[in-house]
């Protein structure tokens, strides 16, 4: 039953969706701290379902500036679980709420070759349990990989191979049930945004990736508002944090407060053509060197290149110079038992 104390937080919050509702002439943005108040009351459960379908579906339509995704960004972090603050010395964040339609996830591999070189890499992402994409949920199951239920769990993975991951259903159940409501409203919203940004072990570096153009800089440009450092992004294959080696691509990073551009070849110089069938088991078949993939070893190479290039700041020959050696000289057999 609602109280009018309830009716009186609930138009508190209404306030939002008329600033931005207006229409095209009247609707005006909403500045980083209503942004964070917005998102502060919706996490907080100072929101009607129905407010909250109606706010996210307006800025999707109008499309969230970067001021307003700051703000969001903002509250969903201050809302994270305490114990997330007790991971520390992370040095590469990567969130994977994409899925892969094409090719198989082979940022996985670029991620263990990481691992073996002592990088510690903090993974989290979403199953949409409706979509035909595959998501790390699956591949992880499938490859018999630990996925980590709680920050104590991630500590014990990190400590036994140097990577992760972790659900945001388990990390920040309030994000993972906004990302949910794509199944109600039939649309993805900032929510997803805002996931790959979250950096929620507060990592050294993070990474993102992102299907459509513009929002490189978007996801840039925030982390720039928030004085971040050490962030990168790419149009990664099927919008995830992995190379695209099919094709030249753009990495969008911010070193030392500075938005700048680094171009990377096209790494396969033959197109490779989409499977029916993505079979996961290919993944430590390759590692192992049981299976030849020249996309899966371009992909391999070109992400962990990405991710050394914004990690270490390094020229795009020296990181895939870097990568190239690295992959050489891994130990080739498959680290999880």
């Amino acid at each position: 039953m609602t109280t009018r104390d309830d009716t009186r937080i609930f138009e508190k919050f209404s306030q939002y969706i008329a600033l931005v509702g207006r229409g095209q002439k009247s609707g005006k943005t909403m500045n980083q701290a209503q942004a964070q108040d917005a998102m502060a009351r919706i996490l907080n459960n100072e929101a009607l379902p129905e407010q909250v379908g109606a706010l996210l579906m307006l800025l999707r339509m109008r499309e969230e500036t970067t001021e307003e995704l700051s703000g969001l960004l903002l509250a969903c972090r201050q809302t994270l679980p305490q114990s997330i603050s007790t991971l520390s010395s992370i040095d590469l964040d990567l969130g994977c709420y994409a899925g892969k339609r094409r090719h198989l996830p082979w940022l996985l591999l670029s991620v263990i070759l990481l691992a073996q070189q002592g990088y510690k890499v903090f993974m989290h992402g979403l199953e949409e349990s409706d979509s035909n994409r595959l998501y790390l949920d699956t591949v992880f199951t499938s490859l018999n990989i630990p996925i980590a239920k709680s920050v104590e769990e991630a500590k014990l993975h990190l400590a036994q191979r140097n990577f992760c991951y972790m659900s945001i259903k388990d990390l920040h159940p309030q994000m993972a049930s906004l990302l949910g409501m794509r199944h109600t409203l039939g649309l993805r919203s900032c929510m997803h945004t805002l996931a790959k940004m979250l950096n929620p072990a507060n990592a050294k570096a993070s990474v993102h990736g992102v299907f459509h153009r513009e929002l490189d800089n978007h996801h840039i440009e925030v982390a720039k508002i928030l004085g971040e450092s050490k962030v990168a992004c790419i149009r990664g294959d099927s919008g995830e944090v992995e190379a695209t080696p099919e094709k030249a691509f753009s990495m969008q990073y911010l070193q030392s407060k500075n938005a700048l551009t680094r171009e990377f070849p096209v790494l396969l110089s033959q197109w490779s053509h989409q499977t029916r069938q993505l079979q996961v088991h290919a993944l430590p078949q390759v590692w192992c060197g049981e299976l030849d993939s020249p996309y899966g070893h371009a992909a391999s190479i070109g992400t962990a290149a990405v991710a050394l290039s914004c990690m270490e700041n390094l020229s795009t020959e020296d990181a895939l110079s870097k990568a190239q050696k690295m992959w050489d000289e891994r130990n080739k057999v498959w680290p999880i038992v």
